[in-house]
């Protein structure tokens, strides 16, 4: 007698556990994708540029060798020079981080 209630308790419990996952792959489903895109630095510069800030600014790992620096270098001048439409600005921070990152700073910072 015991064994038919088990078996339709078990039966219900399994029917009821399939709803509930059905419910939550459905609403899973309909979320909104969420952007697989990097998050860019909030916050502006630094008076006196960092290793850290300077890695963030060529996006690149504080400790990556020369080489890296300069192929990171050239791919973000490349995009933000001023002869191309890009900010004086930006280009001075951009060649400053190289400078940090391959320790040829002086002690005036950027021009700006």
């Amino acid at each position: 007698m015991a064994t038919p209630f088990l078996a339709g308790l078990a039966i219900a419990a399994a029917a009821l556990a399939g709803k509930y996952g059905i419910q939550a792959w459905q609403s899973f489903k309909a979320r909104p994708p969420k952007p697989r895109i990097r998050k860019f630095y909030d916050g502006g510069f630094q008076p006196k540029m960092t290793r850290r800030e300077a890695a963030l600014i060529l996006g690149i790992k504080e400790n990556a060798g020369a080489e890296k620096v300069k192929e990171a270098h050239r791919r973000v001048m490349v995009a933000n020079h001023p002869d191309a439409g890009g900010s004086h600005y930006l280009a001075s921070k951009i060649n400053e981080a190289k400078d940090v990152m391959l320790g040829k700073t002086k002690d005036g910072g950027s021009a700006f």
